[in-house]
């Protein structure tokens, strides 16, 4: 059984990376709310993963989508999230009492971005779409989704372990936390968008 595919999805995922930005966007959360967070965030990630190796490929050439201006729109909706966090309050902001509230808007973030496109996005999903073309038999396919249960297992344990890091860290240190991923985040999303555009427009070489 080859595990390659599992080595470099764990690799690409790094659950333990979003860890930070888990902690940003679920502060102020109660913590039934985070605890429901990890969850649709695990089963999101999974679902992504086992979706690009079932029909991945097909989805793809129904909306004649090319696996580089999916780069390029991933990194734009990363560039995005990266802007937020680098704005000057990015989570005292949503810390009122409606955006508190137990509503679809706030259980979405696990959603988008924390599974897409933190988690699960173009470099992930190119990747299983790419192994799922090199599947050749059903066995090889159902280890594709198989390894998305791996994934979102590790993002459950990552996930939950953020609370006691959050604790561990106080607010300074998570507003400190959050700016210098939200950096790092913007310069992550310029090289998708590149290696993208690059692909699109191979020019841009010189």
């Amino acid at each position: 059984m080859d595990f390659k595919p599992l080595i470099t999805l764990l690799a690409i995922v790094n659950p333990l990376a979003i860890v930070p930005f888990f902690i940003h966007y679920t502060q102020g959360f109660s913590r039934q709310q985070r605890q429901r967070t990890v969850m649709v965030s695990a089963f999101s990630a999974f679902a992504v993963i086992a979706t690009c190796a079932v029909i991945g490929l097909q989805i793809l050439e129904f909306f004649s989508i090319s696996l580089a201006s999916f780069q390029v729109g991933g990194g734009m909706l990363l560039l995005t999230s990266a802007l937020s966090m680098l704005n000057a309050r990015p989570a005292e902001a949503k810390t009122n009492d409606q955006d508190l509230s137990d509503n679809p808007a706030r259980t979405s973030i696990a959603v988008v971005p924390l599974t897409i496109p933190l988690l699960t996005g173009p470099a992930t999903m190119s990747t299983v779409v790419i192994y799922a073309d090199q599947a050749k038999t059903f066995f090889q396919h159902a280890a594709l989704v198989g390894y998305g249960v791996v994934i979102a297992l590790a993002t459950a344990i990552c996930f939950t372990l953020a609370e006691p890091i959050a604790r561990f860290l106080g607010q300074t240190g998570i507003n400190v936390m959050t700016r210098l991923m939200g950096l790092i985040l913007a310069a992550l999303s310029v090289e998708v968008m590149a290696t993208g555009l690059v692909k699109l427009f191979p020019a841009l070489l010189g």
